[in-house]
């Protein structure tokens, strides 16, 4: 059971008292102080379980009919952890107070020794305390989130393979669903064993944590594949098998651009994707064969596209939620053209700032945050 926190701290109180003496005694004194108080009583442990979710405090008499010491506690705080408890005891019994805050009740109250000011303070103290633990919970869960994303932002997301290449790469990557640090998105850069630069970005169709996952796992496949040696025009085919194999649904599909750079000349596949654009001396985009995406047809051939970039080059490879929004038309998306727009526009931004540039322009175009998964792989020239 959870509850939301009141407003207005002890406006309704339940009373579990079976003692009707006692029941009319804690009502006046409560009345006395602040008529504003609410009273709610209930004779037993179940019949005040049931009124937990209508009250912001419980006055649990520790000596009920049916409960033995700190019994009728334990039942309230397995029903509703949440509950700000103050327990009354009697004279006698003043240790089963303090044993019942070490049980989890916030605050007790010795009967007979309790005015109407004194009641007051305790019911505000116990949902005041009961607000701040809440508060504290919620600020450590958040913490162990904010945790576990930069353990899973280190392990999903690649450092770039690219020493001893004269290839430099900057990346920029944002999940499009909330609280997540990777999504269907994926890239990856690597210097081959001949010491080409080979280089992918991708989108798994479909959003949530199982496109994440696949989008990761055909990521460090296809870096595998590179690694291995397996022959350019072999590794989409292999992918493909991967992703056939591992899809959680039979229409998945996943769109992919691969280059393969050696000195200023790139080779060029596309299986559905947005394909690069060239910054030096451009921007501009390329021209490749646009083929169809992974997964949609078991026997088709990826054709490549060469092409020479000249020297000094950069090129910007990224996925489509950067280019699905607004666009600076009414009515239009933003579209290659118009991220071509923006890239003559920031023409002079440093590289290593120019990823993260594109998304703030791509933004306020569109009016807001972009919906969809976005990821950037800028690859220059450093010869």
């Amino acid at each position: 059971m959870s509850r939301d926190l009141p407003e207005t701290a002890g406006q309704r109180v339940l009373l579990v008292e079976d003692d009707p003496g006692d029941v009319f005694l804690v009502q006046e004194l409560l009345a006395e102080v602040d008529p504003s108080v609410r009273v709610s009583v209930a004779q037993s442990v179940p019949a005040a379980i049931e009124l937990l979710p209508a009250v912001d405090c419980v006055l649990l008499d520790l000596n009920l009919p049916g409960s033995s010491g700190l019994e009728g506690l334990r039942e309230l705080l397995l029903a509703d952890p949440s509950a700000a408890v103050c327990v009354l005891t009697g004279l006698d019994d003043e240790y089963l107070g303090i044993a019942a805050v070490g049980a989890g009740a916030q605050d007790y109250l010795v009967k007979n020794k309790a005015d109407g000011a004194v009641l007051i303070r305790a019911i505000r103290y116990a949902v005041e305390r009961r607000r701040s633990e809440a508060s504290m919970v919620r600020l450590r869960e958040e913490q162990l989130v904010a945790a576990e994303s930069v353990r899973l932002e280190r392990g999903l997301l690649p450092n770039l393979l690219l020493e001893g290449s004269a290839v430099h790469g900057r990346q920029f990557y944002r999940s499009g669903r909330t609280r997540a640090v990777i999504g269907g998105d994926f890239f990856d850069a690597v210097r081959g064993p001949s010491g080409t630069v080979h280089a992918i970005i991708g989108d798994v169709s479909g959003h949530g944590p199982d496109e994440a996952a696949l989008g990761a796992l055909l990521r460090v496949s296809w870096r595998a594949l590179v690694l291995a040696g397996v022959d350019e025009p072999e590794v989409l085919p292999k992918l493909q098998e991967v992703l056939v194999s591992e899809r959680h649904e039979s229409m998945l599909f996943t769109t992919v651009c691969t280059v393969v750079i050696e000195g200023s000349r790139v080779l060029v596949r596309s299986a559905g994707h947005p394909p690069p654009i060239s910054l030096k001396p451009g921007p501009v985009p390329l021209r490749p064969r646009i083929g169809v995406p992974l997964g949609v047809l078991t026997d088709t051939k990826w054709e490549p596209q060469t092409m020479e970039l000249g020297p000094g080059w950069s090129l910007l490879l990224y996925t489509d939620g950067l280019i699905e929004g607004r666009g600076p038309r009414p009515n239009e998306l933003l579209w290659q053209e118009g991220l071509v727009e923006l890239l003559a526009e920031e023409r002079d931004v440093p590289p290593a700032e120019l990823p993260a540039r594109l998304v703030e322009r791509a933004e306020e175009t569109n009016g807001g945050p972009l919906a969809d998964d976005v990821a950037i792989l800028l690859l220059a020239d450093l010869a």
